[in-house]
């Protein structure tokens, strides 16, 4: 499902939304993906970081805080209704990860 997220028509709708969509290119040939690994070292080599790389570092932090939250913190199955009783267990669930990542910074 992922190869179609960079299709230019989702680019260019995201775009005409105001947003800048940060999506990772899919590469969908050997030539396209070698070239795409040449630009890359390139980059790499003369410690050369775009915009677009940095947005898409803090998605990807943000999209791991969001799935340790669902798989190990209780956010995939909230059993209470109203908002302020989901608001209170998503916000334990934020509480137990900080907790989480504290202690892997004290070990």
């Amino acid at each position: 499902m992922d190869a179609a997220y960079d299709a230019p028509q989702i680019k260019d709708h995201s775009k005409g939304l105001g947003h800048v969509p940060i999506i990772d290119t899919n590469p969908r040939s050997k030539v396209k993906k070698a070239a795409l690994e040449t630009e890359a070292k390139r980059r790499k080599r003369v410690n050369y970081v775009t915009a677009e790389d940095q947005r898409y570092n803090e998605r990807s932090t943000v999209e791991r805080v969001n799935g340790r939250i669902k798989d190990e913190f209780g956010a995939r199955r909230v059993r209470v209704r109203g908002h302020a009783k989901v608001m209170a267990h998503l916000m334990f669930g934020i509480v137990a990860l900080t907790v989480d990542q504290l202690m892997k910074v004290v070990e």
